[in-house]
């Protein structure tokens, strides 16, 4: 945000954000948005104690010498303010601990070390830079490209970790725990440590409490508008400072800097005409392939086919029908209806599942037609979500080994797991009767997997018939469980999962959930809790206290506005452009190309509108771009080539100019 600015640019010298020394410094923030600062309420929180802010996990901030102002803060601070203040900090505290526990932060992961080994490896960079890293020169290129060959994967090289010690196992309250030994087991004493569902809830009703006070939302709604008043003064002082700065560098612009997808459902990951071109390709060159076993009959592509009433030349971008349109609105059962090409279920198992008769393989193809899209564009990169139902043991295996059959390895894709919650549906058809209800090839592919995601419908109602929510065994009801007791038991379960991943040297997962699209605003206290970022985000518009703790703790947030407009919030109502200039941890994502977007760059498109409709700088989608990066699970040793090797550090100084071309001078 404009902290930045001096005196003389007319803020006052008493600033929130830096003192008049700060101000001036060559390593202090140059842009507002990319500069994560500390807050009014963190410090004054701060003063008010006469203790330094320094939770464990706070590396998102910076420390400003705030603490040696603590008499000029007391009578700013009356005593209705220091309890609201003493509030936020404690939310603040509660999320450093959720988060520290259950090893979501950047550096608690494994494979965030230098020491760590990437499989495949990377490309080695096109570029070396001319002189100090953290310069402004022009990179030098390389003159060998290096080879796509080098990235080819091959089972033989992969290293398979041995058997360990470590047994575990549930506890009454449905939370898998992990045992050092069969005798802590049967003692119940386990050696991972998880928060319990009752201290969870109990938190969780504190935070809801904090953010449902008259003053806080005052006092976060007001400061939220400063934030955004200040980024547009900064605007109008420095703008054409940024252009001509950002023109001084070299083979640096919007298009060859790095950039993520963080939130692209997998089996929407392409667009129609892709999927209908593959389509047709497959009716001509491979009709007689058996690709279903419908009504006790084994049938070819070419029997489907003909059973529907099609031919390769009746089908077009109509006929598939799988685009969101105004139809969709408010209407989610219709948008996932939309799934089914040409609204046909058989269809979508033959084309876009990866179990099925054919072991996925037409999906298989369409995914490497994709990932060489990405890897053709270099500066690309997606982070797919991929389904595991939970209906049997089996679907992890059979997921994995999809991928590596298929060698769906590239350093531009990593994967997340969602898993619906689609408990109501199991439990309607018998599949399940309560909520509770090994393998080489799962462990390569766990290592490209960052995290999990819960998804479904947000905006179902959500009824609480218990006092006391009984625990997963004893969940035996047709309702679905509310959206707060997912979120906990898929931490829980994390937490442990992690635990004792890190113990075996091995990468760690984070929780990414879908928050916030629609329904109750409490999901999102939710997800602040216990998600190291979010999906969505935009009900955050109705909760200022709750956006001003997001914005403090810098909670990234994949925001996907073309989406939003096809299903619950139109395009110019959407809060994407005031979170980014409050200062907001804000990307930008697809969600779903297949249903939303018309070119091959899905990504490129969203940026594109965005641009147009926000009337947003080639600064500002660097930026977006930046934070894409930031909040993707790439490997570190992977951020920092593309953003400097302080990239972790919040001060501006800590990204090299001369790769996320965000200008930075003071």
């Amino acid at each position: 945000m404009p902290g930045a600015m001096s005196d003389s640019d007319g803020l006052d010298s008493d600033d929130d954000f830096m003192d008049d020394d700060d101000r001036h410094s060559d390593d202090e923030a140059r842009r507002p948005s990319l500069k994560v600062k500390m807050s009014a309420t963190a410090a004054a929180a701060a003063a008010a104690q006469s203790v330094p802010l320094s939770p464990k996990g706070m590396h998102n901030y910076t420390e400003f010498n705030w603490f040696d102002k603590s008499a000029k803060l007391q009578y700013a601070v009356g005593e209705e303010s220091r309890h609201l203040l003493n509030e936020f900090k404690r939310c603040m505290d509660l999320r450093n601990e959720y988060m520290e526990i259950s090893l979501q932060r950047e550096f608690d992961n494994p494979k965030n070390l230098p020491e760590w080994d990437i499989y495949p490896p990377p490309p080695p960079p096109a570029w070396v830079p001319t002189k100090n890293e953290d310069g402004t020169a022009a990179p030098a290129p390389v003159t060998v490209q290096p080879s796509r060959e080098e990235a080819d994967f091959v089972w033989e090289e992969c290293t398979i970790p041995g058997k360990h010690d470590f047994v575990y196992g549930f506890t009454e309250d449905g939370v898998m725990q992990v045992y050092a030994n069969e005798e802590d087991k049967a003692a119940g004493k386990p050696w991972s440590r998880v928060p319990s569902i009752k201290k969870y809830f109990t938190d969780l009703d504190f935070i809801v409490s904090v953010i449902s006070e008259g003053p806080a939302k005052s006092f976060a709604y007001r400061r939220m508008r400063y934030l955004e008043s200040k980024f547009q003064m900064y605007t109008l002082l420095n703008e054409s400072r940024e252009v001509a700065e950002t023109k001084s560098v070299p083979h640096r612009d919007f298009y060859n800097v790095r950039k993520v997808d963080t939130h692209v459902h997998h089996s929407a990951c392409m667009n129609q005409k892709h999927l209908l071109r593959f389509i047709k390709s497959k009716m001509k060159k491979a009709p007689n392939d058996v690709v279903i076993y419908r009504d006790n009959q084994y049938l070819t592509l070419a029997q489907v086919f003909a059973s529907l009433n099609l031919t390769a030349y009746d089908l077009s971008i109509d006929t598939l029908d799988m685009h969101a349109h105004k139809d969709t609105f408010h209407r989610f059962d219709k948008f996932n209806l939309k799934y089914n090409p040409m609204g046909e279920s058989r269809l979508r198992e033959i084309f876009i599942k990866t179990d099925n008769l054919i072991d996925g393989r037409y999906l298989a193809e369409v995914t490497q037609e994709v990932i060489a899209d990405l890897e053709a564009s270099k500066y690309q990169h997606a982070e797919y979500r991929i389904s595991i139902y939970g209906r049997s043991k089996s679907e992890w295996d059979k997921l994995a080994k999809w991928v590596i059959n298929n060698k769906l390895f590239s350093n531009n894709v990593r994967w997340l797991i969602q898993v619906p919650r689609l408990y109501t549906v199991y439990k309607h058809s018998g599949t399940i009767e309560n909520y509770e209800d090994s393998h080489p090839e799962l462990h390569v592919f766990l290592q490209r997997v960052i995290g999990f995601d819960s998804v479904d419908d947000e905006s179902k109602a959500e009824r609480r018939i218990h006092k006391k929510y009984p625990f997963p065994r004893y969940w035996s009801m047709s309702l679905n469980p509310p959206y707060s007791y997912y979120l906990y038991y898929m931490y829980a379960q994390i937490t442990s999962l992690n635990q004792w991943r890190k113990a075996r040297g091995f990468n760690t997962f984070v929780l990414r959930p879908h928050a916030g699209e629609a329904g109750d605003t409490d999901h999102l206290t939710s997800a602040f809790l216990t998600s190291q970022s979010i999906a969505h985000g935009i009900l955050l518009r109705k909760v200022p206290a709750l956006q001003y703790l997001y914005y403090l703790m810098q909670i990234g947030i994949a925001m996907s506005p073309l989406s939003n407009n096809a299903l619950f919030l139109t395009y110019e109502r959407n809060p994407f452009p005031h979170f980014f200039q409050r200062g907001l941890n804000v990307s930008l994502s697809t969600d779903d190309p297949l249903q939303f977007h018309f070119t091959k760059e899905p990504l490129i498109e969203e940026y594109s509108v965005a641009a147009q409709i926000y009337k947003l700088s080639a600064v500002d989608m660097c930026e977006l771009a930046r934070n894409s990066v930031l909040q993707s699970g790439w490997e570190a040793q992977l951020k920092q080539r593309w953003l400097g090797n302080r990239y972790y550090v919040p001060a501006q100084r800590a990204t090299t100019f001369t790769r996320p071309t965000c200008p930075t001078f003071a």
